[in-house]
């Protein structure tokens, strides 16, 4: 088993969610956002990071939360929609984390979060066809985790109890 339980998968797929949901069952593990240690470190919204300083300078926090994060064990961390995509995160999320992408279709997002604000991929051109160029975009990366857990029309504690199965399954 690795030392930590990761959450991957678009925004809106339930990340924080599930995170959240799990970690009250799993009482042994610590609680971690990536964005919202970004936010905590930074003294920023993620949204005015992207805005002031651009998402390269946005990646290169989360990259480096990431490093500082995988040093640790027993913690379930939910990691922001993109970062996955770069190789090095990657690589130590695999490495360092049980990784489940939960899966959730574009319509299924978009209806999650369409009254969201605070999304800054979405700031501009917010549609299903831009979720959907997102998620194909991503997908091959995604896929490469070590459990799918396909989250439309589940509710979270559906979703936790499928996680709980697979945890206990080793």
């Amino acid at each position: 088993m690795k030392n930590n339980i990761g959450f991957i998968g678009m925004m809106g797929s339930g990340k924080t969610t599930i995170a959240k949901e799990l970690s009250r069952i799993l009482k042994d593990y610590v609680l971690v956002d990536i964005d919202a240690e970004i936010e905590k470190g930074s003294g920023k919204k993620i949204s005015e990071i992207f805005l002031r300083f651009g998402e390269v300078r946005f990646r290169t926090l989360e990259s480096e939360k990431i490093r500082k994060f995988m040093a640790g064990k027993k913690q379930i961390i939910s990691f922001g929609g993109g970062a996955f995509e770069d190789e090095m995160n990657r690589k130590i999320i695999l490495e360092n984390c049980l990784t489940i992408y939960l899966k959730a279709s574009a319509q299924e997002i978009f209806n999650r979060i369409k009254a969201e604000t605070h999304r800054p991929l979405l700031s501009k051109n917010f549609s299903i066809e831009r979720i959907e160029e997102i998620l194909k975009k991503r997908e091959t990366n995604y896929e490469k985790a070590d459990v799918v857990i396909d989250t439309s029309g589940k509710s979270p504690y559906d979703i936790v109890v499928e996680i709980l199965k697979v945890i206990r399954n080793g």
